[in-house]
């Protein structure tokens, strides 16, 4: 990338990051784009799921996209964290700090149990793996075991939660504590695909065989991987909670699970932005079209129009097929100077890492 090039992409993530930061003292209506005016308690809530979404769509990027490992049951990390961090903090003698850390390292924990014994198989066996991962959760989570409160879910006892993130006048706060998240998330896992680590992951998507034969320990690399994208999923689901003020069975149910799936692809496979844009319109779409459908504009207009725009659902299915037909690569191929992303697959990080091997002394 050449210099100008960088200093126009620094730029325009600077100023991204001011006006996502000046969100909620924005007194500005978007005609019927979302619930309120934009500092609105119903838009920032709004906001503040989708940033989240973008988020645990780049957990699962590190996963999917970079190292070519298709999990069924990401949102099972999720999951894990939204749950354990209330069920900690919960707990009298824990409160609030100490249970999202120990929630942190309950996450970690079955990240790496999880997907050391999944692991073990490849492929297809890996994607039903983690698929029944998630459902024995989620069976866990409906019969209420370990007092997750079955189909009603959690919520945080009354004084647990700091005063700052409770209630409607603290909205601000809580859009801003996601748009942290998303930050985060998003500055960590560019560091990992950056390191040495992150172009081993990117050949072994590519190629795990060859990578393998080189001599690079897969299982190892993929582990590391899957953990550390999981690890950030369960970061995404404590943050979850604190903006839900609570855990619901929603987010460990299957559909949750194929739902990020779909956000990757939709944005763009192999690509850390490219997948947060697809967690943010997916979400967008998902929790905003049933209203956008109400509009009087929408009332107006002729019935072979008007019934097809009533129904989210088959909305979402149209524009994520048109977008599988049309652009392949995800909708941050058409946005990118190249049509696709050099860290896409295919992108030939199996031959970098093999000019890197072959530089490499002997021992």
């Amino acid at each position: 990338m050449s210099g100008s090039r960088r200093f126009i992409g620094l730029l325009l993530v600077a100023v991204a990051v001011v006006v996502a930061l000046l969100v909620p003292v924005l007194n500005l209506t978007l005609g019927g784009l979302l619930p309120g005016p934009l500092n609105s308690p119903g838009s920032l809530n709004l906001l503040a799921l989708m940033l989240l979404a973008g988020a645990t769509a780049i957990s699962l990027d590190l996963v999917f996209g970079y190292t070519g490992l298709l999990s069924l049951g990401h949102g099972v990390h999720f999951g894990v964290g939204c749950y354990s961090a209330v069920l900690f903090a919960n707990t009298a003698s824990i409160g609030f700090g100490a249970g999202v850390l120990l929630a942190m390292l309950t996450t970690l924990v079955i990240a790496f149990v999880g997907n050391a014994c999944a692991l073990k198989l490849t492929g297809f066996g890996f994607a039903m793996a983690s698929l029944a991962l998630v459902q024995l959760l989620a069976i866990f989570v409906e019969r209420g075991y370990w007092g997750s409160g079955g189909e009603v879910g959690l919520t945080y006892d009354s004084g647990v939660l700091p005063g700052n993130f409770t209630g409607l006048a603290n909205s601000r706060n809580i859009y801003w504590l996601a748009a942290g998240t998303l930050m985060l998330i998003y500055v960590l896992a560019r560091l990992a695909v950056a390191t040495e680590a992150g172009s081993v992951w990117q050949a072994i998507r590519d190629n795990p065989l060859r990578a393998q034969v080189l001599g690079v320990p897969v299982y190892g690399y993929r582990l590391a991987a899957a953990t550390f994208g999981s690890f950030l999923a369960g970061v995404c689901g404590i943050a979850y909670s604190v903006v839900m003020s609570g855990a619901n069975p929603g987010v460990v149910a299957l559909t949750y699970s194929l739902g990020l799936i779909l956000m990757v692809v939709l944005g763009g496979r192999g690509l850390l932005w490219g997948a947060m844009l697809g967690g943010l319109l997916y979400t967008y779409l998902d929790l905003r079209l049933a209203a956008l459908s109400t509009l009087s504009g929408v009332e107006d207009l002729p019935g072979v129009l008007r019934i097809p725009l009533t129904q989210p659902q088959f909305i979402l299915g149209a524009v994520f097929v048109l977008v599988i037909l049309f652009l392949p690569g995800g909708l941050a191929s058409a946005l990118s100077r190249r049509g696709g992303s050099k860290n896409g697959p295919g992108s030939g990080r199996t031959a970098v890492l093999v000019n890197r091997l072959r530089k490499a002394p002997s021992p």
